[in-house]
Parts: C-alpha cells; sequence; structure tokens
C-alpha cells in the first residue's frame, strides 16, 4: 500500500484502512470465517483449475478473454486488464462488449432456432465465401468504439446464403474474440491451453470453428458453474488453513482441433474498421 500517496491526497492525514486478506487468509468473527473472496473470472479461473499460462476464453453476453500468469501484464494502450487469480498470480483480461448475443441476432435474422445455426453454419466453408461480418452490433470496446454499429462485408449473389450468413456470424464473433487474445500474447504472454466455456461454448458450431479461426486446439469443459465452483473452493481453502488451494478434481473436457484457415483473419483483419461510428 503506498500510504505516501493517500497522505497527499487525504493533505497529511493517514486514513484508517482495512486490511486486505491474501488468497489464504482468512479472518473471524462473530462464529463465522471469512475468507478473501474472488471477482467473477478469478472464481471461474480457480473452478476450472487453471493453470499457469492457460487462457479461458467466455462467451456470454460479453466475450472476455482471460490468462493466468506469474506476472504482472502492463498494457499502455489500456486494452489489457491486469487483474489479480484467486492463487496469488496474475489474471490479464480483455474483454468485449458483444458475446453470445451476436448469434442470437443471427439467429433471429435467419429466423432459426440455435441447432439450426449451427448447423447451417457448419454446412458451409470457412470464410463464408467471402461473407464476413465486423459484429459491433452492441458498439465495442475492444476496440474501443462505443458507437460503432456492425457490418457485413463482401456480400454477392452468389454468397448471399443462410450458410454462409451463419458461419460468418460465428467467424466474425471468434475474430473479434481472436483479436483479444493477440492483445495479450503481443505482451509476451505465452499460451499454454484454451479453455471455452460461457453459454456460447454450447454452440457446436463455435466450439469447430473456433480452432480454425484461432489457429490452435479448443478445449471444452463439462458445462457447469465454474464460477460457483471456484466460489466453493476458496472457501473450502479459507478454512483449511493450507497455505495451498486444495487439491480439486479437474473438470472433463473434449478437445477441438482443425486446420487453421489464416485467411479468415486476414479478411476480418481488413475490413474490420469499416464500420459507422467511433
Amino acid at each position: 500500500m503506498r500510504f505516501d500517496l493517500l497522505e497527499l491526497a487525504m493533505h497529511g492525514r493517514r486514513p484508517q484502512l482495512p486490511s486486505v486478506l491474501g488468497p489464504s487468509d482468512r479472518v473471524t468473527g462473530g462464529g463465522w470465517t471469512f475468507g478473501a473472496g474472488l471477482g467473477d473470472n478469478a472464481a471461474a479461473a480457480l473452478g476450472l483449475g487453471a493453470e499457469e499460462g492457460d487462457v479461458i476464453v467466455s462467451i456470454g453476453t460479453s466475450g472476455v478473454v482471460t490468462a493466468v500468469a506469474a506476472d504482472p501484464l502492463v498494457d499502455e494502450d489500456g486494452f489489457v486488464a491486469d487483474f489479480a487469480d484467486g492463487t496469488g498470480r496474475y489474471l490479464p483480461l480483455v474483454c468485449t462488449l458483444n458475446g453470445a448475443r451476436v448469434l442470437d441476432a443471427a439467429a433471429r435474422m435467419l429466423q432459426v432456432d440455435h441447432d439450426e445455426l449451427s448447423r447451417l453454419a457448419l454446412s458451409a466453408p470457412p470464410g463464408s465465401e467471402g461473407l464476413v461480418l465486423v459484429p459491433y452490433m452492441e458498439g465495442e470496446r475492444t476496440p474501443n468504439r462505443p458507437n460503432a454499429t456492425g457490418a457485413l462485408h463482401g456480400l454477392r449473389v452468389s454468397n448471399a446464403t443462410p450458410a454462409n450468413l451463419a458461419r460468418a456470424a460465428v467467424e466474425g464473433l471468434l475474430c473479434l474474440l481472436a483479436d483479444c487474445l493477440t492483445h495479450l500474447t503481443a505482451h509476451g504472454f505465452s499460451t499454454h491451453r484454451v479453455l471455452l466455456v460461457g453459454g456460447g461454448a454450447r454452440s457446436q458450431a463455435v466450439r469447430e470453428i473456433a480452432p480454425v479461426v484461432f489457429g490452435l486446439p479448443f478445449l471444452v469443459p463439462t458445462p457447469a458453474e465454474y464460477v460457483g465452483l471456484g466460489a466453493a473452493r476458496q472457501a473450502a481453502w479459507a478454512l483449511s488453513g493450507s497455505p495451498q488451494p486444495p487439491t480439486w478434481k479437474p473438470p472433463a473436457t473434449t478437445e477441438y482441433t482443425a486446420d487453421p484457415v489464416p485467411e479468415v483473419l486476414e479478411r476480418y483483419a481488413d475490413v474490420r474498421h469499416l464500420t459507422e461510428g467511433v
């Protein structure tokens, strides 16, 4: 704690501040035992048993790409927020405004349910025959374009099919998240494993197309409430008094691999700036 800075801000006075608990610390009072507590992303990482070098791609209402790192990651451009994880390490995080609702919007446009959207997307070839969706449908924070809109590029009579539109929606969402991972690796982060979670991970198309876009294998854990599981593990740790978190059975995972198609990301990079609003 920088008490010298606090004293400057408080005109020479030092405020009384509560103690900050470390990951394995606990305090008791009134018959209760309290641990340090966790934010949702840190809890999910702890519940998943994420290790140093792991990347977690979470597709919910928004998209979140986090990584477990031994050292802090400082991004002067502001894309990466450097949080703490639940074990005393670091959890650099890049977040998007647009997530699974991109798939919701595509399903509405095509008047299909999510299973059919997934089937359509997987029936189209990588690259959607030149169709590219930039999914800034609710503005975007990565990049920082709060007033931007989504845009569809490369539309021709020959590629104007439901299958190509479905695949372009999945690819556009994944390209947006791949950009987030690029912000982490640009600062020297070395990826060990990539875990895919969240409501969007239930899409078969998302699971199968992710390795095509990212050029990396993906591990998809069995669906579970990993934030809640992480909170339970942290509570057990606080009660145990152990310096290390309790042994926790890692979730079963299914690996998805595919031949990467770099042209998908390249075409996306060519047009992602061609949207309305800033």
